[in-house]
């Protein structure tokens, strides 16, 4: 499976997922036109790791400035495919990034993590 890369636009965030080193980062802003066609590179390689049962260590860093509503449905499901990972066995890392004094991005982040009962690392980062 080969390294996916999609970089920033005004619209969609950068997106990288690397199989071999099971690293996943998403930065920016993320309000596509179609969000499920943007994301969906990013579900197939997660629904590739689930059906081979992988137990490598998955690291996943999010940093969005902003996310519409049909992007958060996109990264419940993102999360809900690694909590799936983690119950099957696989060592499951997410940093949560956001920016200081962004209340709204912090306590998003808190939600991820009490509906996907994963423990999230919470940065906060410098504007």
């Amino acid at each position: 499976m080969e390294k996916i890369e999609f970089e920033a636009t005004p619209k969609t965030p950068y997106l990288m997922v690397d199989p071999k080193t099971k690293t996943i980062v998403i930065n920016g802003r993320s309000i596509p036109e179609n969000t499920v066609q943007f994301y969906t590179p990013l579900f197939n390689i997660l629904d590739k790791w689930i059906a081979e049962k992988t137990k490598d260590k998955i690291t996943a860093t999010i940093r969005l400035e902003y996310f519409n509503t049909s992007s958060s449905k996109c990264i419940l499901d993102i999360f809900k495919k690694l909590q799936e990972l983690h119950k099957n066995g696989a060592t499951v890392d997410i940093t949560w990034m956001y920016e200081k004094d962004d209340e709204d991005m912090m306590e998003a982040g808190q939600d991820y993590q009490t509906i996907v009962g994963i423990k999230f690392k919470m940065v906060e980062v410098e504007e």
